[in-house]
């Protein structure tokens, strides 16, 4: 019997079992796919994630992958621009936007190192219960053959379509139709840094990736997907004259590598987190508009959290499912603040209050890399909105006449 059987082998699925493998838990990581394998992704990875990573002694083999160091944002948004990097958090300054065949298979190949048992390319297609309770899953291997496997908890880490939601029924809830939809391709000969632009409706985000290559992905409004979708190229390259014009000059000087990719699928929403003898963690509990760039973070934060809370109830030092649900709680608290404020990211439309706050802040270095910090998730609104930066900001608007309160 397993301590853990941790259901997708991904970002929040490795974490989580490398985490309880390291502290001598028996796991069982399973995912249909096989390893490198890529999936859609917007690439980014904030700094404190990084720092996790190096923490986990992961830092090195990243940068092995010829993944470059992003110590550079530049942020453009409705005519006001910014130009920064997030304060250096445990010595660590520099984001990566790894390709996700390789942030994957590192983490995969990270967590069967640690011990856990990795099985991939199998499909687990329902689950064991006891009294109420969960308590193990039934699958088929790669080669078919039906198994059955249990454990004290099962995870599920299988994405926004988890199929070990479905089976507990997880309730949904802080529900938000999808706003927008994306395409994005990869460039090479492109000189960038992580880039972002809104303007008109159109967002535009550039995140510099593995082997010279570049990102850039195009976000329209959700009920602009069935033309966009009719000519995806004619569509992406109006959008970047529209919000990036200096960019598309940039492109057309660089090589397309691959096909568009996209999707007008990007629901926002929370589900129940935890139950007898199960959790969700990753897009499974908690999805949201890629348009911050926050699901890689949100993903590897929530697993470090959940075995936080798993590792002392694992090796018996209080109830399990005490644990499970203080998890849930804390994942809900973590995560509210930044999802709301990611909604009306995906608006497109950026809040005047905030523009004017970025005017006031243009030319103080310190209070642009903050910024950038609280993108990243190193401080709170609280934390940033001091009283000065208000005063500032209010005394701005008084010299512009604006009537609106800061």
């Amino acid at each position: 019997m397993y301590d853990a059987i941790v259901v997708g082998a991904r970002c929040a699925g490795s974490t989580t079992a490398m985490l309880l493998a390291r502290a001598g838990h028996r796991v069982l990581l399973l995912d249909r796919a096989t390893f490198p394998s890529d999936t859609m992704s917007t690439h980014y990875v904030h700094q404190p994630t990084i720092a996790r990573l190096a923490r986990w002694g992961l830092l090195d083999d990243l940068r092995q992958t010829n993944c470059p160091p992003l110590e550079v944002a530049r942020w453009t948004l409705s005519g006001v621009s910014v130009t920064g990097c997030a304060p250096p958090i445990d010595g660590i300054r520099a984001a990566y936007g790894p390709r996700r065949y390789v942030l994957d298979t590192m983490l995969v190949r990270a967590a069967g190192a640690a011990g856990a048992e990795v099985r991939e390319g199998v499909n687990v297609n329902g689950l064991l219960w006891e009294d109420g309770r969960v308590v193990g899953v039934t699958g088929n291997s790669d080669r078919g053959t039906p198994f059955t496997e249990r454990a004290r908890v099962v995870i599920g880490a299988d994405g926004i379509d988890s199929a070990v939601a479905r089976s507990v029924e997880a309730p949904m809830y802080e529900e938000v139709p999808t706003l927008c939809c994306l395409y994005y391709t990869y460039w090479s000969g492109v000189p960038a840094d992580y880039e972002v632009y809104v303007n008109q409706r159109r967002a535009v985000g550039v995140v510099p990736t593995n082997d010279g290559q570049v990102m850039v992905g195009i976000q329209w409004p959700r009920e602009e997907f069935e033309d966009v979708r009719k000519d995806v190229e004619g569509n992406y390259w109006k959008a970047l004259e529209v919000a990036a014009p200096a960019l598309a000059e940039r492109l057309r000087d660089g090589r397309r590598e691959e096909r568009f990719v996209g999707t007008g699928r990007l629901p926002n929403f929370f589900r129940q987190a935890t139950g007898p003898g199960w959790a969700l963690v990753g897009d499974a509990g908690f999805h949201k508009d890629p348009v911050g760039a926050f699901g890689i973070s949100d993903a590897v934060r929530h697993a470090d959290l959940l075995a936080e809370h798993l590792i002392p109830a694992l090796s018996g030092d209080g109830p399990l499912d005490a644990a499970l649900s203080q998890y849930g709680a804390r994942r809900d608290e973590d995560a509210m603040p930044e999802y709301y404020f990611n909604l009306q990211a995906a608006r497109l439309e950026p809040m005047p209050e905030l523009l004017d706050v970025l005017r006031v802040i243009e030319g103080d270095q310190e209070q642009v890399d903050r910024f950038f910090g609280l993108i990243a998730g190193m401080y709170t609104w609280q934390d940033f909105f001091t009283d000065d930066l208000i005063a500032r900001t209010e005394a701005a608007r008084a010299r512009t006449g604006s009537d609106q309160p800061a």
